[in-house]
């Protein structure tokens, strides 16, 4: 005989479940997992009896955002696909809960899995509240090209109006640039910040860390609507948050019958899964579990240390643990050895589903005491020595109340919804930097955390860090870094035609020497005694080695220039149609026949040819 598990006895009509609620009590669903456990182990069943409903607990998938959710530097808008989501189940809290006066039931949601193609079910999740925040629910709507995912964040509650603004330029945050004070102290990193109209970098900075509480930095939030900007808060560390159930993989139509509803039982043990945790930023969600083979870092999963070295964002439950085995110098460099062995070896990897673990279990028995051991009933949970948990049953008036609560989540959901939507009709055809910076008063969450002044001590978070005063760097200009290839060359385009103009003036002044040189050679070939002919011998060969260096360039470049010098502005043409006026400097010797000789016009042709003959001679 096969024996139902807790959350089988929940999915029956309301009437008759809470009856056998009342009749078996938590001993009793402790006693049907024992059983179950019995059963699995004498053979008499080889998966659970959840598998057989067309229910399947998963060791393995996404975290719940509102439990932990990823910050990115460069946030981008959220995964599309073609099929549609269910409709939304109808999912009843666990009849126990952790202790503390802050801690409310946060209801689950639909997320897709890309290796079935098809959506499974994030269980909700018993979550201590963020002090002083309120949990802004995210949702599936319709776009051009599929239905598209819009995150959730935890909103300041003290804020009345969300403020939508265009996209923020690609982050410069490149981690530390100066030695941290002490060990004591974590690194925050740098942001884009809105002021007067555009946006200014403010840089990150050393802070130090506080035990049992995890600082998450300032972000962005993409919205179909623009960006929202998430200032830093404390969030209580990871394993003091609350309790994560297992997602669930449904079968088709198994969750639309008549009366149906789902109450989730299996836990995650959260020690367990930060030790096998990754990041998703382009599906915007955190993942747990076997997600070590390589092909699923070339879909877009990472290991903490691997995102957070790469520049893709900051994680703060890696940064916490570091942090707090600061005094351990060769804790990191082990951790990232356990990524590294699970990758490589599959039987170091933990279970998928919960009824591997249960043949696992079976097979392996030492398995119990070591860490691939990912999920188990919630009381099993809070029974071991390393979880700090204390439950307590939830009354039936709180019920009531948790019923009403989920009700309000899937209101303030859809009215979010509709209200980005409405955004997006009025920023068609704009481009993301073209958008103006909206201010919209979405409908108050029901799910608020405490003021910091209103938590008893032990719950109370930390003064808020101090972020540095100084935004902007002068020499930056955030507005033009995202396109920083096209502005960057054009100060240098500015200065290139000053270059050439300068290049321009040196080859000007050397022609004009270039000109007098040639009026100083045309008086020698008029002279006819032998003597001068005889200089002019011994001068040729010298000036013959040196023109087709020198004079050989000076020649054909006039020739060539000179058509072109015309065409200039007419004050330069009397300088160069003026080639007489050296007989005008020659007043003083005007009286000599060969001077007059040499300015007539036959005069040069009779001068060419003895010039002709003396260079023939020459030779």
């Amino acid at each position: 005989m096969k024996h139902q598990p807790f959350e089988i006895l929940l999915n029956r009509k309301p009437r008759d479940a809470m009856r056998r609620i009342s009749m078996f009590g938590m001993a009793a669903a402790q006693a049907v997992f024992l059983s179950l456990g019995t059963a699995i182990a004498t053979g008499q069943a080889e998966e659970s009896a959840i598998d057989d409903q067309g229910a399947q607990v998963l060791t393995r998938g996404p975290v719940h955002e509102a439990f932990a959710g990823i910050v990115s530097y460069n946030p981008e808008p959220g995964v599309i696909v073609e099929k549609a989501p269910p409709d939304t189940i109808e999912e009843l809290p666990p009849e126990v809960r952790p202790e503390g006066d802050n801690i409310t039931w946060i209801p689950g949601y639909w997320g897709w899995d890309d290796e079935r193609s098809d959506y499974l079910w994030i269980s909700g999740t018993w979550r201590a509240l963020p002090p002083g925040r309120q949990w802004t629910t995210g949702y599936w709507a319709t776009s051009g090209e599929g239905y598209q995912w819009t995150s959730g964040y935890w909103a300041d509650s003290s804020i009345q109006e969300t403020t939508y603004l265009p996209r923020p330029p690609v982050t410069v945050e490149a981690g530390p640039n100066v030695a941290a004070p002490s060990r004591d102290y974590g690194w925050t990193p740098g942001n884009w910040m809105w002021q007067q109209e555009r946006y200014a970098w403010r840089p990150g900075y050393w802070a130090q860390g506080r035990s049992d509480w995890d600082w998450i930095p300032a972000h962005y939030v993409w919205t179909p609507r623009g960006y929202v900007f998430v200032d830093g808060y404390w969030d209580y560390s990871f394993d003091r948050r609350g309790v994560l159930y297992a997602p669930v993989y449904f079968q088709s139509g198994y969750y639309s019958r008549p009366g149906y509803y789902y109450s989730p039982v299996i836990a995650i043990g959260l020690v367990a899964l930060m030790d096998h945790l990754f990041l998703r930023p382009n599906y915007h969600h955190y993942y747990y579990g076997d997600y070590y083979d390589r092909r699923y870092r070339d879909s877009g999963y990472y290991s903490p240390y691997a995102y957070q070295s790469s520049r893709h964002g900051y994680d703060p439950v890696y940064s916490y643990q570091r942090w707090t085995h600061r005094q351990d110098q060769d804790w990191d460099r082990r951790y990232q050895e356990s990524y590294d062995y699970r990758r490589d070896h599959e039987s170091a990897r933990p279970p998928r589903t919960w009824a591997d673990q249960q043949r696992l279990i079976t097979d392996s028995p030492e398995v119990t005491r070591n860490r691939l051991m990912m999920a188990a009933p919630l009381e099993e949970l809070a029974k071991r020595e390393d979880s700090p948990m204390r439950l307590q049953p939830v009354p039936n008036n709180e019920k009531e109340k948790l019923a009403r609560l989920g009700r309000e989540v899937r209101k303030t959901r859809d009215q979010r919804r509709s209200l980005e939507a409405d955004g997006v009709n009025i920023t068609t055809g704009k481009t993301e930097r073209e958008i103006m910076p909206t201010k919209v008063r979405l409908p108050k969450s029901p799910i608020v955390g405490k003021a910091p002044d209103k938590l008893a001590s032990k719950e109370a978070p930390p003064k808020r860090q101090q972020a540095p005063a100084a935004v902007e760097p002068k020499t930056r200009k955030p507005e033009r870094q995202p396109d920083a290839d096209k502005p960057r060359p054009e100060p240098r385009r500015q200065q290139e035609p000053r270059a050439s103009e300068r290049k321009v003036e040196q080859p000007k002044t050397e022609r004009r020497e270039a000109a007098p040189l040639e009026k100083k050679e045309q008086p020698p070939p008029s002279r006819r005694e032998a003597e001068p002919q005889t200089k002019k011998q011994q001068a040729e060969p010298t000036r013959g080695a040196e023109r087709p260096q020198r004079e050989s360039r000076p020649e054909q470049q006039p020739e060539a220039r000179e058509p072109e010098r015309r065409t200039q502005p007419q004050p330069r043409q009397p300088e160069r149609t003026a080639p007489v006026r050296p007989a005008e400097n020659a007043k003083p010797q005007s009286g000599s026949k060969q001077t007059r000789e040499s300015s007539k016009p036959p005069a040069s042709g009779k001068s060419d040819s003895k010039k002709k003959d003396a260079e023939q001679a020459a030779e």
